[in-house]
């Protein structure tokens, strides 16, 4: 009945292929009288979403998640991933060929170095790291008498005989009518903060950023519309863009062309090199510069000043008309979103469906809004086991049926050219169980939490994570994931700098847009996360004596009111809930047809 467009569920390759191709880096690092090589999850400006040709730790390994790094040594070989793909890792790599270690906490340096010996050499490409890494991995070899090499071509592109090209998606304008400011307007905002960083030029090292000041975007990875490029801005004349001009059409090079000098990426070097040997100080952004920039600055006189980009920080408050358009999406995916759970309710109690089953009728049913560009990250639908795996991507092979007696977990989201969505919801198909009220309930008590807080303005994500935690903790349970990330606008769906974590340090400003994902996770059993995307506001408090924010909810779905504890809800919970599916109901109504309508009445009813 449905077919996905944007998602593939293919399994990885795993088996022998896999095991062939450790043994041919083996030999090329042996080749190289390298003892190891670090191979990170990364491409040169450490996107989330890179092209195929930059997946090597998926081709040498097997795992597909988006964050994580492998070491590869004579005899041993290692994969790190943080607390989100623990599960993953585990059944996509081979358990005889590597161990699966933590990314977090002890980090890979403690492993490099307990299994380094004096003397080993240990390959690194700097291009694929940023400079704050590779101190970190020199470090933990010089500790134990070994060397950290960088390498001029990375022999892991050696040996991936097939790998694939370079991509060159087109470039599109994003005109003022959806970014709400010319390039100009932009370009002085970020001068100024150059002159206060006291620095001669930015490098631009952030694709996502450079689609913003230059208001273009691309078609270069999966789910988010990136035009892979870098750009130098100086403080004074015009900004270079270095970008391949097969990605151009006449139309998109006279757009840039009125903002900026446009370049080949092989072009970046050269600027570099010129503004470094007058001794310039030259800004680069430490979470994505490679360390390859910040040697070739050294390396010509100049001097590499790292820190945050401040461009992430511009981007991140959205303006007026980002906003309207980021409203216009949500309700627009609303409609989808609506049609999508009742279609569930229907058809998931017979037994018949299956989780892929679900990801193509949910992306069918955005597609006939007419404006859906891409889903703005692989659908993880979840059920029964497979919902307690946080980033679980489902596959031919471990697609599994939706069963009465589940919950079906749902989390997704959409590339609109007016915004971008990201929604979770968990569905309870059949009768739930008592623990699984009581957990949902506690996660819902989390969302409800956040999505009511009222805050002084300054306030970080760190000082409001432990709202969404604390009904959890009260049962001596917690979730190991953050419980916000920032959103673009028709850009990333993990939008920096701002997010709602324990390590998230960003002061959180009116115009940023946030999600609110509280969860609970039993293995093996059972997976729950309510999200909902949210904006910073204004609130007007009467007698305040601060100017006070709270969050506005972007997102307009019904959240399934059969595995809810009424019991546990306070009066101003119910009210907040009640008030929020009325909402839903009056923004998507209309727009449904009459089954789905009477379907909606009751499931956005009051409590």
């Amino acid at each position: 009945m449905f077919e996905a467009l944007f998602q593939t569920f293919e399994e990885p390759e795993t088996g022998v292929a896999l095991t062939a191709r450790l043994a041919a880096l083996r030999e090329e690092l042996a080749r190289r009288r390298l003892t190891g090589f670090i191979v990170p999850r990364a491409d040169q400006q450490q996107n989330e979403y890179v092209p195929p040709s930059e997946e090597r730790l998926a081709w040498l390994t097997g795992f597909t998640g988006s964050a994580g790094l492998a070491i590869v040594l004579p005899q041993q070989a290692a994969i790190f991933v943080d607390g989100r793909y623990t599960l993953q890792a585990g059944k996509q790599v081979d358990g005889k060929a590597w161990t699966v270690e933590s990314l977090i906490e002890p980090p890979p340096e403690n492993w490099l170095t307990g299994h380094l010996q004096s003397g080993d050499r240990v390959g690194f490409d700097p291009w694929l790291h940023t400079t704050a890494a590779a101190e970190r991995f020199a470090a933990a070899c010089a500790k134990a008498g070994a060397e950290l090499v960088p390498v001029e071509t990375n022999p892991l592109d050696s040996v991936w005989t097939e790998r694939p090209l370079p991509p060159l998606g087109a470039v599109s304008i994003h005109g003022a009518e959806l970014s709400g400011e010319a390039e100009a307007e932009k370009l002085d905002r970020i001068r100024k903060e150059i002159e206060r960083l006291g620095v001669e030029a930015l490098v631009l090292s952030d694709s996502h950023n450079v689609a913003w000041t230059f208001n273009i975007r691309g078609a270069d990875v999966s789910h988010t519309p990136l035009p892979l490029s870098y750009a130098v801005v100086p403080r004074s004349g015009r900004p270079t863009i270095f970008i391949d001009s097969r990605k151009l059409s006449n139309l998109t090079r006279d757009h840039l062309e009125q903002s900026a000098e446009v370049a080949e990426p092989d072009g970046l070097a050269i600027r570099l090199t010129e503004l470094a040997q007058s001794g310039a100080a030259i800004a680069l952004d430490s979470a994505t510069a490679a360390d390859a920039l910040t040697r070739l600055i050294q390396g010509t006189g100049g001097k590499p000043v790292r820190g945050a980009d401040p461009v992430s920080l511009l981007k991140a408050a959205k303006n007026g008309v980002e906003i309207e358009g980021t409203r216009r999406a949500h309700r627009r995916d609303a409609v989808a979103l609506a049609r999508f759970l009742a279609y569930i309710d229907r058809e998931a109690p017979k037994g018949s469906l299956t989780e892929i089953d679900a990801v193509e009728a949910l992306e069918s049913f955005r597609r006939d809004t007419g404006a859906l560009k891409d889903v703005s990250f692989p659908t993880i639908s979840g059920t029964g086991p497979n919902g307690a795996i946080v980033h679980y991507r489902v596959t031919r092979k471990s697609n599994r049926r939706i069963m009465p007696g589940d919950l079906l977990l749902i989390d997704s989201g959409a590339q609109y050219q007016d915004g971008t969505t990201d929604v979770t919801r968990t569905i309870a198909v059949g009768a739930a169980t008592d623990e699984m009220r009581d957990r949902f309930t506690r996660v819902l008590r989390g969302h409800l939490a956040i999505a009511r807080a009222l805050f002084p303005d300054g306030t970080t994500g760190a000082q409001l994570d432990t709202l969404a935690r604390q009904f959890l903790w009260q049962a001596g349970i917690d979730f190991e994931h953050g419980t916000g990330h920032g959103v673009g606008s028709y850009l990333s769906v993990h939008e920096g700098p701002a997010r709602i974590s324990k390590l998230g340090t960003t002061p959180l400003k009116r115009g940023m847009i946030l999600s609110n994902e509280p969860g609970y996770y039993k293995t093996d059993a059972f997976g729950i996360r309510i999200e909902n995307l949210e904006l910073v506001v204004a609130k007007d408090i009467a007698g305040a004596e601060k100017p006070m924010n709270g969050f506005e909810a972007l997102t307009l779905a019904p959240i399934d009111r059969r595995l809810i504890d009424v019991n546990m809800l306070t009066a101003d919970e119910r009210a907040w809930l009640d008030a929020y599916h009325a909402r839903v109901r009056e923004a998507v109504r209309a727009a449904l047809d009459e089954p789905d309508q009477l379907w909606l009445d009751q499931a956005t009813a009051p409590l």
